[in-house]
């Protein structure tokens, strides 16, 4: 054996880059293949008792001819996605492996699960993971998936860490996970071995634990296996499933077929133009199917493309070393060291220690022959966390590093099984397991239907987080297939996240995925912002902007204002890979410098430039760049229906008029919230309207989520047949808006047409000369002041914007990006969709009834939902809260009434106005009756943030101008 400490010195007598430039030696092409002679664990017991085969294998059982369902990929997603379509009655699914169960990337995970992540909807996927590894699959097939409940401890060795996690913690309280922030005496106590001299804390979540990857995957396809329920008639609601004639059900209900690599996709091309999945062809035969489930973790990409759907990924090697024998580390808790990027898993009476680093190496040729394989540990690259490892547990730089690779292995009784007995699988000393693994732009995975194919869903890009994210993510994806919609939000999983521009774009998804991985570990700080794969997408006023100091943010690619500086410039450079690879870091880089004020859980310095921008809204007026807002058309002859059907509100009002509306689901959630502008139809084609006959509608959406709308509509459109037509015009046309009491008498002298309440009045629209240039006006408010906006040609909008601040001099305009808009909208209590206002989140639990025509008999998507939810009341409610004491919130803050915990807070922010924080949550009756307003106002409540409660008031309407004066111009 060797030593953790030899094992470093030997790395040290490498030359390599300085630490403070980052690891890496390896370029980012050329990088070394699998390690072909390493053995590897799980094949002499579990996948060839015989020894390696030289004959070419076939399948493990034919192949039927027809599924309902047919998933690629036996991985943990793969066997979790089959498992729950059988849990929802689904006959007919089948799991094709191209290898073996597990041969992935799944059988090297370290199969780690800790329940607190800064999110809520993980928190939830988490819960469900556990209970499936720890409960339901062992009462159903009597096989223990290897669950051991030994605990996790976060360790926190800076101030700003320990307040991330007693957010954490508070989140947990929401949701019953229980937790505990230790001292460094506690934590010692817990844990004899670790060094914690310079500790400030530790967060302890004592049932987190591990699962073995094989152990769980076969009592999985198991469970399936097991349940021979019938297909109910009216499972299969959603047009991706449905089928032109029904498949013969085949003779085996569940069926997983290993050795059978997928070659092909089968698409056809129904009536109406739509691409739909036809069969899954194979090297021994095809399968006729309406249906498909990429799981195919790295090979996600390939198979994707196969189908002609892109699948933005990229694999990346990740490894851990596995110890000898320590004494005393028995029924120890997991640990994840996030500063040192370091983190130790129990494996029976040893530790697997492993990390993330700013240089790891992109695996760039993925073979499709590569099954349970391993790559040489690059040194070089790990270092950093064995040295956090020993630093952290001194006890492992006397520890041995094992020389026979065994496991993971099925851990009972305090002891790790080694599943290969009597072999001696040895490999170059120091033995490692180093695989690879798939990840994403923004590290979260890739799930729901691409919006290219219909009947194509995704299940990959998992980030290493497969094992743990697995159970809840493969309930909510069979919900997908089966409802067509997930139960929970998904949206910040869902594929249609990402705009089309970007899913197939080199750069972008290298760059972003390098940050995502290289700050897996880093704080999740409220205002953060990427560096990598920016300038993608910007609008005609970058420029003119950036001159004034504007800091930017990045949402889908496009570049739009964040706030504005008092001094100087703050351009985005080149993405350097933080020094990884040879690359030279930004030694003078002024806008990573504004970011880096933003790490903090305080109010930012910057904090009072925010307020002037406010305030002069407020006061006088403010002029806000929002270019990057999603911009469509929705035209034919069928508009009209598909606008009744698509659209929660009454839209179909005379030309000229503009609604606020939302677009729900089948189930009454919210997919989104947007404003719908009635148009008159012309012949005359325009930047500003496009030539139609019929009926015609001018859609403008938050450009964030602005692939979501779009894939939303076309969807509804293809299952509803409507005959008409939906053009993007997002990036041809501008959009200023300027808001404020003098907004009136600024625009008054920029556009050509009478602006009084009688001429112009609120929720209208008009096609206007704004210093000689066409523009469509519309007077709207989305900070509850009086305003307009200024739907602006592309090449008009410097000069337009230009004339509207020459005119605003006097008056007081300033600048204003989207960290006021933030700010003054929950001030005012306007909704942001995907923060207060999510798929799973109905209008009427919102407080947004009046976007709903339940009044007329129109029906519309959802309505039925609503109607049922209305009679049989509101099992939870959004409500607005202030905290008189000046203490900043951001989300993720524990809601207690009446000493009990009755929700968390989605969004919060600081109203600079009513000088107070605001926040909103929606709050639950613990006794699980309707939360009527009676008990809203009976309540005693206060905010928990970071283990401290706040004393707050609730309130049934806006605390700023709730009689909505201001926006009517009434001063």
């Amino acid at each position: 054996m060797a030593s953790l400490s030899r094992a470093l010195r030997v790395a040290a007598t490498c030359p390599r880059w300085s630490r403070t430039r980052g690891l890496g030696l390896r370029a980012l092409t050329g990088q070394a293949g699998p390690t072909a002679e390493k053995s590897v664990p799980y094949r002499r017991t579990l996948k060839d008792p015989q020894g390696p085969s030289t004959v070419a294998r076939g399948p493990s059982q034919p192949l039927p001819s027809t599924a309902h369902v047919v998933v690629i990929g036996g991985g943990s997603l793969g066997c979790q996605t089959l498992y729950h379509l059988a849990k929802l009655g689904v006959s007919g699914a089948v799991l094709l492996e191209r290898e073996r169960l597990t041969s992935g990337t799944t059988w090297h995970t370290a199969g780690l699960l800790w329940q607190l992540r800064p999110s809520d909807v993980e928190v939830e996927l988490l819960a469900h993971t556990r209970r499936v590894v720890s409960h339901d699959l062992e009462k159903e097939t009597g096989l223990h998936t290897g669950w051991i409940q030994n605990g996790g401890l976060f360790i926190a060795s800076n101030r700003q860490r320990l307040d991330e996690y007693k957010r954490l913690m508070s989140l947990g309280k929401a949701y019953g996970v229980e937790s505990h922030v230790l001292s460094p005496a506690e934590t010692k106590a817990l844990y004899p071995l670790m060094n914690v001299d310079d500790l400030y804390g530790t967060l302890y979540v004592p049932h987190d634990g591990t699962m073995d990857p094989a152990g769980t995957c076969t009592a999985l396809t198991r469970a399936a296996a097991a349940r021979g329920a019938q297909v109910p008639k009216a499972v299969w609601p959603c047009a991706p499933c449905s089928w032109p004639q029904e498949p013969q059900e085949p003779k085996e209900r569940k069926q997983v077929i290993e050795n059978c690599p997928v070659t092909g996709i089968r698409v056809r091309t129904d009536d109406f133009g739509v691409r739909r999945v036809a069969a899954v062809e194979t090297e021994h035969g095809s399968i006729q199917t309406p249906c498909v489930v990429n799981c195919a973790g790295v090979w996600a990409s390939a198979v994707g493309r196969m189908a002609g759907v892109k699948v933005p990924l990229v694999a990346m090697h990740h490894a851990y070393v596995v110890t000898e024998r320590i004494e005393g580390i028995q029924n120890m808790p997991n640990v994840r060291d996030h500063d040192a990027s370091v983190y130790l898993r129990l494996q029976g009476d040893a530790l697997s220690v492993g990390g993330y680093e700013t240089n790891p190496i992109f695996w760039e040729e993925v073979s499709d022959k590569f099954a349970f394989g391993l790559f040489d540990l690059d040194w070089d690259v790990f270092t950093q966390h064995i040295e956090g490892a020993i630093n952290r547990v001194p006890v492992l730089e006397k520890t041995g590093v094992k020389s026979t690779v065994c496991g993971p292995g099925v851990e009972q009784g305090g002891e790790a099984t080694c599943e290969v007995r009597g072999t001696a699988q040895t490999s170059r000393l120091p033995s490692v397991l180093r695989g690879r693994e798939s990840f994403t732009p923004d590290h979260k995975p890739l799930m729901g239907e691409a919006p290219e194919l219909r009947g194509f869903f995704l299940g990959c890009g998992f980030n290493s987080a497969g094992m743990m994210l697995g159970g809840g993510c493969g309930q909510e994806l069979a919900h997908w297939i089966v409802h067509g919609r997930p139960e929970k939000d998904m949206y910040s999983y869902d594929i249609r996240r990402f705009h089309h521009l970007l899913t197939d774009h080199r750069r972008w998804i290298r760059e972003r995925s390098h940050e995502s991985y290289a700050k897996n570990y880093s704080v999740v700080f409220p205002h953060d912002e990427p560096l990598a794969g920016r300038n993608m997408r910007t609008d005609p006023l970058h420029e003119e902007l950036l001159a004034q100091g504007c800091v930017f943010q990045e949402r889908q690619g496009w570049e739009r204002p964040g706030w504005f500086a008092p001094k100087g410039t703050a351009p985005v450079l080149r993405y350097d890979y933080y020094g990884a690879y040879g690359n030279r870091m930004h030694e003078d880089h002024a806008y990573s410098r504004l970011l880096g004020d933003e790490y903090t859980f305080d109010f930012p310095p910057h904090h009072d430039v925010i307020k002037k921008e406010c305030l002069a809204c407020r006061g006088a007026a403010a002029v806000f760049n929002m270019s990057y807002f999603g911009k469509f058309y929705l035209v034919g002859l069928d508009a009209r229906k598909a606008a009744d059907w698509l659209f929660s509100a009454d839209v179909s009002r005379p030309p000229g008029s503009t609604v606020y509306t939302c677009m729900l689901n089948h189930r009454g959630g919210t997919e989104s919230d947007l404003t719908v502008s009635r148009l008159a139809p012309g012949p005359q084609a325009s930047a500003l309207a496009p030539a139609f006959e019929g009926d015609g509608y001018y859609l403008a959406v938050g450009g964030a989520v602005a692939q979501h709308n779009w894939s939303h509509i076309s969807t509804v459109l293809q299952d509803q047949k409507f005959r008409c037509q939906l053009i993007d015009s997002s990036e041809d046309l501008g959009l200023i808006s300027i808001q404020g009491p003098a907004s009136r008498a600024i625009l008054q002298e920029v556009l050509d047409a009478d602006l009084s309440d009688e001429a112009f009045p609120f929720s209208t629209h008009k096609l206007v000369r704004a210093s000689g240039h066409l523009v469509r006006a519309m007077r709207l408010s989305f900070v509850g002041e009086l305003g307009w906006e200024l739907h602006v040609p592309k090449p008009a909008c410097v000069p337009v914007y230009r004339a509207v601040m020459a005119a605003g001099t006097k008056h007081g305009l300033v600048n204003a990006g989207y960290r006021a808009i933030d700010s003054l909208s929950i001030e005012k209590g306007y909704r942001h969709w995907h923060a207060d206002l999510r798929p799973d989140d109905s209008p009427l639990e919102a407080g947004l009834a009046f976007t709903c025509k339940l009044k007329s008999a129109v029906p519309f998507l959802g309505r039925e939902a609503l109607e049922k939810q209305r009679a049989e009341g509101l099992r939870r409610r959004l409500v607005c809260f202030t905290v008189d004491e000046k203490v900043p919130m951001f989300g993720l803050e524990a809601i207690w009434r009446n000493g009990q915990v009755v929700g968390h807070v989605r969004r919060a922010d600081f109203g600079f106005a009513v000088d107070k924080t605001l926040a909103y949550g929606y709050i639950r009756d613990p006794s699980g009756q309707s939360v009527s307003l009676d008990f809203v106002k009976s309540g005693d409540y206060a905010l928990e943030r970071m283990g401290v409660a706040y004393p707050a008031r609730a309130h049934l309407k806006s605390p700023f101008d709730p009689d909505n004066k201001r926006v009517k111009g009434i001063y």
